[in-house]
């Protein structure tokens, strides 16, 4: 099958990488839709600067958590996972050991799903450019979120998109929702809600932009940690596999969630905690912003700051200050 990409993601920078040896080399990923279009854009880059690579699935707790229904217990083994790992690493855990226990080579993985601090032995090797880092509304009789009738069902799971949801309608009804991009759409179809919030990139990638009513901007909706962005990961040691997923490495996006993952890390919150964070590079300057919230949408305390991008670490470490100082810490608390 050929696989088509967004012009902004065509690959652009074996022009301007030198050239190196060519290997083999196994990438792991997880088995939904979304989670192979990212894979298999690695592969295809990797495979024009002539590699040979193979894909390996492997299914994680995660994946295994979706097809557990909103409410319903978990099974006792996922719930000692869960409860060992906690949410921020539940689509990774699996495959990082497959990595560590050199079963594959590469890791490929939605950013915002990888915790900030990675297990030793592994490292975060290259950031590609980054897809739409936005969120989306789609609505089933394509009304806008401002024109929904009070009490209608709004569908996500993400308690960062529950809590500014409600900061601007906080008479509808925000309801969880598990399963892949496709399944969601179905419950939409079905008319189990009025409408869904996704991040944009999801979408974009499967080809199912067409269902898209809205975009939120930044302001009222902002990203989560690394959302849009793919993340490879290697063993450190792995110096073969480092030189062939460098030329994969887009500077400016990498400092963007350098900053943003700096945020995350200091304030010590999971994907599911109410924080987010979203960075921009331009002509050598990163602005940041970020955001804490509470679970009623009452409360969002929001910070900024702009400087140099190489100084990305140390910007995220300032935003976090700026919110913990506004009292980011007694909501987070309260939630955890």
């Amino acid at each position: 099958m050929r696989v088509f990409y967004p012009s902004h993601l065509i690959p652009y920078t074996f022009l301007h990488v030198r050239k190196v040896s060519p290997m083999k080399l196994n990438i792991g990923s997880r088995g939904s839709k979304l989670a192979l279009w990212q894979a298999h854009w690695v592969r295809d880059q990797l495979t024009l600067a002539g590699h040979k690579i193979e894909i390996s699935i492997i299914k994680t707790t995660g994946d295994k958590l979706q097809a557990v229904a909103p409410g319903e217990p978990l099974p006792a083994s996922m719930a000692q996972t869960v409860a060992e790992s906690g949410s921020k690493g539940l689509f990774i855990k699996e495959i990082e050991e497959a990595l560590l226990a050199r079963e594959i080579d590469v890791a490929v993985h939605s950013l915002k799903d990888l915790p900030t601090v990675q297990p030793a032995g592994l490292m975060l090797a290259a950031v590609p450019q980054r897809e739409d880092a936005r969120d989306v509304f789609i609505a089933r009789n394509g009304q806008s979120l401002e024109n929904l009738p009070a009490g209608a069902r709004v569908a996500t799971s993400s308690l960062r998109r529950q809590t500014q949801l409600r900061a601007l309608r906080n008479d509808l009804v925000y309801v969880a929702v598990r399963g892949n991009l496709d399944t969601r759409l179905r419950k939409l179809e079905r008319g189990e809600c009025e409408a869904l919030v996704l991040a944009a990139a999801g979408v974009h990638r499967l080809g199912l932009s067409e269902h898209i009513t809205s975009y939120f901007s930044f302001d009222q909706m902002c990203p989560a940690v690394g959302q849009g962005a793919l993340g490879i990961e290697i063993r450190s040691d792995d110096m073969r596999a480092r030189e062939a997923v460098a030329q994969l490495d887009h500077f400016s996006t990498h400092q963007a969630v350098i900053a943003e993952r700096a945020v995350l890390r200091r304030l010590g919150g999971g994907c599911q905690v109410p924080i987010a964070a979203h960075a921009v590079v331009a002509a050598g300057t990163l602005q940041l912003q970020g955001l804490v919230a509470n679970l009623d949408g009452t409360k969002l305390i929001h910070a900024r700051t702009r400087g140099l991008a190489s100084d990305a670490e140390a910007l995220g470490a300032t935003v976090a200050e700026d919110l913990l100082l506004q009292g980011a810490r007694e909501i987070l608390d309260t939630i955890e």
